[in-house]
């Protein structure tokens, strides 16, 4: 009965629940657990798989050119950053408002770090996120 079952998960690819199932019939710790129980666990291990891979795609779709996230801002470094803001900005309220962000500064202040540490962030909470670099000139009045 285990072939066929296992067969139909990854037919439906429920990854997650395959790797769960296999985990609680080689272990004696879920022998105790009731049905309900190690059904509960399965769905939980599927539905974090799923998320897991949710994130990790939005995070490569994303492009960051480094890896930074909103715990490692170091706001003892003076750099004018106001940290009441920054923690509005990392609760992501300006993208469900459809704000926008502009982050200015000296070159070397860390605008690309926290630019990717609040992308990381929005990935984090299910948003999509595209990282790209415009050079100086786009930001130049013409005339």
């Amino acid at each position: 009965m285990t072939i066929p079952t296992l067969e139909k998960l990854q037919t439906l690819k429920f990854r997650g629940m395959i790797n769960a199932l296999q985990e609680q019939m080689q272990s004696e710790d879920y022998h105790s657990l009731s049905f309900e129980e190690r059904f509960a666990l399965l769905v939980d291990r599927e539905y974090s798989d799923r998320e897991n891979r949710r994130l990790h795609t939005r995070l490569r779709q994303a492009a960051f050119r480094q890896q930074a996230c909103v715990q490692d801002i170091d706001f003892l470094i003076h750099r004018g950053l106001d940290k009441s803001l920054m923690l509005s900005l990392i609760s992501g309220t300006w993208i469900h408002e459809k704000l926008n962000v502009l982050i200015t500064g000296p070159a070397g202040v860390g605008k690309s770090f926290i630019a990717s540490a609040l992308g990381h962030q929005a990935c984090m909470q299910g948003y999509s996120v595209r990282n790209l670099r415009l050079p100086p000139e786009y930001f130049r009045n013409s005339g």
